[in-house]
């Protein structure tokens, strides 16, 4: 199983190209995606997601949050802010999601990075197709 972050959602939705953009083409040609909450929710908020977007969005399996997930996430985020690092709410949230379930997040935001590295998650980043 594997999940994708908003970054990659809005390239795939926008027709975009990428490695990522396949990746997650695959994963949910093989059924092999889980729909982080907190990336629903951030794709749920563009005003603009026609309607039967949001259905097909809202029917990607989501990853059950566990107990203790939000203490769990902060103290993922403090580990990552006093490494002088970038960590927004949201982000931290995804990362701590796919860190309970065990599974990659395939992404175009770099910021992952560090949280990839306090938690020792699998990561895949994946900006454009002309980039490893």
């Amino acid at each position: 199983m594997i999940a994708a972050d908003t970054s990659t959602w809005v390239a795939y939705l926008a027709g975009e190209e990428g490695e990522d953009v396949k990746l997650l083409d695959q994963a949910l040609a093989d059924r092999q995606l889980l729909m982080v909450p907190a990336v629903l929710t951030e794709l749920l908020s563009d005003p603009e997601l026609p309607l039967a977007v949001a259905a097909s969005l809202s029917n990607v399996p989501p990853v059950d949050i566990t107990a203790d997930y939000w203490k769990r996430a902060g103290r993922l985020r403090a580990k990552v802010l006093a490494q002088r690092r970038k960590a927004r709410l949201g982000d931290s949230l995804i990362a701590q999601t796919c860190i309970d379930r065990g599974i990659a997040l395939i992404t175009r935001d770099r910021d992952f990075r560090a949280f990839a590295a306090a938690a020792k998650f699998d990561l895949v980043i994946r900006t454009r197709a002309d980039q490893p």
